[in-house]
């Protein structure tokens, strides 16, 4: 890892949206140290005065300039900020413009559409309340699930499940793989009526013993020798029912996620 750089995301919102763009320009330089600070709701010149000072003072602790995404709508707060001593780049002037030239029409000006109560965020909290109920083949509704995730004990499916549920109000449940599951060939008797609705995660034993080590130190549910017979199982399974599958090993949830849609043709509300 090379040198070390201060990043401020500024927005008169949450920050979520200018946070996830900056993280992923960010990825693109490998060999930099990256320390972020979000700085939600620089909604009023107060807010935005010292949102200016407090990034003023990353000069005096570490002599570099500090780089700053803005997501504020505001011209007279983002001029504000813009006056900080940093790199300040505007997601705003960068992506509006072009835009309204492109669709011969002026953008609303309206703050916090991205996150704020949209059309679909009741959509998303049942999907959310759904996955959370039939977490770990809990919840009696199965047949209301669009994807039933299965797969051994902490390869992920949980926060797979609640991505797709925030991100996209798809209706994930899991369920998960155990040890009594693979004494038979067959399909656990509940997932049965639903296995055009089945996607497998399977995981390195490497990966797994470290996670489950984690969460259970030195038990037997943690030893090397038993997730790679975990593992070897479950991808056994997958292959004979013809389960599509995925390691999840070296994969973000946003992959994972992004990847299972791909596969299944599945769309967001």
């Amino acid at each position: 890892m090379g040198e070390k750089r201060i990043v401020y995301i500024v927005s008169d919102r949450t920050g979520i949206t200018a946070e996830a763009l900056g993280k992923s320009l960010l990825t693109q330089f490998d060999h930099i140290e990256f320390e972020r600070h979000t700085l939600p709701f620089i909604d009023t010149p107060k807010r935005a005065e010292a949102a200016r000072d407090w990034i003023n003072r990353s000069i005096a602790e570490t002599g570099q300039r500090p780089i700053v995404f803005s997501s504020i709508l505001q011209p007279e707060l983002r001029a504000t900020v813009a006056g900080a001593n940093a790199l300040f780049i505007d997601y705003f002037d960068t992506f509006i413009p072009p835009l309204e030239a492109e669709l011969g029409e002026k953008s609303s000006g309206a703050i916090g559409m991205a996150h704020g109560m949209s059309p679909n965020y009741l959509s998303r909290i049942n999907a959310v309340n759904f996955g959370l109920t039939h977490d770990d083949g809990l919840g009696s509704h199965l047949e209301q699930a669009e994807l039933i995730l299965v797969g051994v004990s902490r390869c992920g499916k949980t926060p797979t499940c609640l991505y797709l549920a925030l991100q996209y109000s798809l209706y994930a449940a899991n369920y998960p793989l155990t040890p009594d599951d693979f004494e038979s060939t067959q399909l656990p008797k509940p997932l049965q009526p639903f296995k055009s609705k089945l996607f497998g995660l399977t995981i390195s034993p490497e990966r797994l013993a470290q996670i489950r080590q984690e969460r259970k130190p030195n038990s037997d549910y943690a030893r090397l020798d038993t997730c790679r017979a975990e593992v070897r199982q479950a991808e056994t399974l997958f292959k004979m029912q013809d389960i599509p599958y995925l390691d999840s090993s070296r994969m973000s949830i946003e992959e994972i996620a992004s990847s299972i849609m791909h596969q299944r043709g599945l769309t967001p509300r």
